[in-house]
């Protein structure tokens, strides 16, 4: 029996819009309720886990507050409005973070679209505007045998919200998976580090609220918002991704 407490602190990177906040706050409720799910998945596909989660939540733009390292088992950055390779002072602070975590061995680390980008900057590789424009709503990725074993799909649907990407893997990073709009979707290290471009947390609603939002703005053109409001409510692999992050942080313990 796997009895296991994880410690997990995720850093809020933005903060939701309009029926989004009033429903959850902010972000790092969440991926609260993505990681209550995935705990969920788990233990009803395993009878030899029994698994508890204390999730705290840090503001790290308004506020630029960090957890204590000896005080957590993991770290999850969330997804943003913000370009990850932008060098506003915050976000320089989150990568310098993101470093410390590196650096060391016991703390694990997570990130989401953004906060996958921000660990791929932190590993010293290219992250910039793509030049294949932008990938939304609920997207099918080609996984590799990693993504496949660690994801339990063949083919991973999820949501997705970006125009930003990692332009290639960091030295020692696995592959997960790629889509014809961005080869690195998800990256892996045992015992290190987990992420995905997609937003796992993500649902119909959520993104129906962001593209509206931004065909109102004028980010979205009339062809983009159709495409992507037709593939909004289709099925996706959220809570999949949710049980890999769970699964993720008990290797250790299984292999301890």
């Amino acid at each position: 029996m796997v009895k296991s407490s994880l410690r997990i602190a995720v850093l809020e990177c933005d903060e939701p819009i309009g029926r989004t906040k009033e429903k959850y706050g902010g972000y790092g409720n969440l991926f609260k309720e993505l990681l209550e799910n995935g705990a969920k998945r788990v233990a009803e596909q395993d009878d030899d886990v029994e698994l508890g989660l204390d999730v705290t939540k840090y503001d790290v733009v308004k506020h630029e507050v960090y957890p204590d390292l000896d005080n957590i088992d993991a770290v999850l950055l969330t997804g943003s409005r913000y370009n990850s390779y932008d060098n506003d002072p915050w976000i320089l602070k989150l990568v310098e973070f993101t470093k410390k975590v590196l650096a060391q061995q016991r703390v694990l680390l997570i990130g989401v679209c953004f906060g996958h980008q921000i660990v791929g900057r932190a590993m010293g590789v290219k992250v910039a505007l793509s030049d294949r424009g932008w990938e939304v709503s609920v997207t099918p990725v080609q996984l590799t045998a990693k993504g496949k074993d660690l994801f339990k799909v063949e083919e991973l649907a999820i949501h997705q919200m970006h125009r930003d990407i990692v332009y290639e893997f960091p030295e020692g990073v696995e592959s997960l998976g790629h889509s014809p709009r961005c080869d690195v979707q998800g990256m892996y290290i045992k015992h290190r580090l987990v992420t995905v471009q997609g937003h796992p947390e993500f649902t119909g609603d959520i993104v129906a609220e962001l593209l509206d939002s931004r065909h109102e703005r004028g980010i979205f053109d009339d062809a983009m918002y159709e495409d992507g409001m037709k593939r909004v409510r289709k099925p996706h692999d959220g809570i999949a991704v949710g049980a890999a992050f769970i699964r993720f942080l008990l290797e250790r313990y299984r292999s301890a």
